[in-house]
């Protein structure tokens, strides 16, 4: 009779564990940037300076990109939102990088004419904004 009211507590402690082992792994990927499918982060950072982001911008590793009329850019790859209200996600972020009145009407964020491989290159590398 004790060790049927011990099979419960065990199935409990084994579900816990696992709970916990499922937390844990959530919290290793925390840490690393959103991948972004077939964007590189150096093409990413030398478009960022070709498309003088930094005008706008205040982004962190490039020269001269102090501008003050868009938000700075140091931690864009942590945020929950892109905008203030569009989920942080790499699909998002190149949709809102290609035509950012789509995603929010109204919005001082230029578009800057970049294409689709373009916009996931800038992606990647403003994942690495942490």
């Amino acid at each position: 009779m004790a060790l049927a009211r011990l099979a419960p507590l065990a199935s409990l402690a084994s579900l816990a564990s696992l709970a916990c082992l499922v937390l844990l792994a959530g919290c290793a990927e925390e840490g690393r940037p959103p991948r972004v499918p077939g964007g590189d982060a150096r093409q990413g950072l030398r478009l960022v300076t070709q498309y003088q982001c930094g005008a706008c911008h205040a982004i962190p590793g490039v020269q001269g990109a102090a501008g003050r009329a868009g938000p700075a850019l140091d931690n864009i790859g942590r945020l929950s939102y892109i905008a203030g209200r569009i989920p942080n996600q790499p699909a998002n972020m190149q949709r809102w990088l290609r035509a950012p009145h789509a995603l929010k009407p109204g919005t001082e964020m230029p578009p800057m004419g970049l294409t689709e491989q373009e916009a996931r290159h800038v992606a990647a590398f403003l994942y690495t904004l942490r």
